[in-house]
C-alpha cells in the first residue's frame, strides 16, 4: 500500500477535476441491453464481427477507453479525499493514519465490535465511512445533555 505525499491544494484541485471528468463520462451499459430483458446493463466488451459498439459507430453506445481515466494521484480514493480502508476489528486501526486513511467497518462485523471499532476510530480522530447508529446516537446524547445543560444555565439566570 504505497502513500503518496502531496499538498492539500493539488489535492483538493485533482478530486474537483476527477469529479468533473465523471460528470462528463458516459454511463457504459452492454451492447443491446436495451433491447432485451434477459441482457444486462453490466458492461461486457462487445466481440461480434458487425457490433456497431465495437466499431465505435456514432449514435451508438460508447466504449470505456484510457482516455475516460481520473488523475494517477487520486485515483480510487473515496470523495472526500482520504484513502478507503475495510476494518474488522480494533486492533486494524493502530496500522492506520488517520490523516491518510479513511475507516470502513466490514459488514460481517457484530454490533459490539463495531461499537467498540466506532468508539476507538472516534478517539484516534479517524473518518468513519459507515458509522450506523452508533455515532448518531452519540450525537443525539450530545445534543440533548446540551439542551439540559442550557435549560438549566436559564432556569439559575431567572
Amino acid at each position: 500500500m504505497e502513500v503518496m505525499v502531496m499538498d492539500q491544494a493539488l489535492k483538493q484541485r485533482l478530486l474537483e477535476l476527477r469529479r468533473r471528468l465523471k460528470s462528463k463520462k458516459p454511463d457504459f451499459v452492454r451492447y443491446e441491453s436495451w433491447r432485451y430483458v434477459r441482457v444486462k446493463e453490466n458492461w461486457r466488451r462487445p466481440r461480434g464481427i458487425d457490433s456497431k459498439v465495437r466499431q465505435k459507430l456514432k449514435g451508438w453506445g460508447k466504449m470505456p477507453n484510457v482516455g475516460y481515466c481520473s488523475p494517477r494521484a487520486v485515483r480510487g480514493l473515496h470523495p472526500s479525499g482520504y484513502e478507503e480502508v475495510l476494518v474488522y476489528r480494533p486492533e486494524d486501526l493502530d496500522r492506520l493514519d488517520p490523516e491518510v486513511h479513511a475507516v470502513r467497518i466490514a459488514h460481517t462485523v457484530g454490533a459490539k465490535k463495531r461499537a467498540m471499532i466506532v468508539k476507538k476510530a472516534v478517539e484516534m480522530g479517524f473518518k468513519i465511512l459507515n458509522p450506523g447508529e452508533f455515532l448518531i446516537e452519540e450525537e443525539k446524547e450530545e445534543e440533548e445533555e446540551e439542551g439540559l445543560e442550557l435549560e438549566e444555565s436559564e432556569e439559575i439566570s431567572s
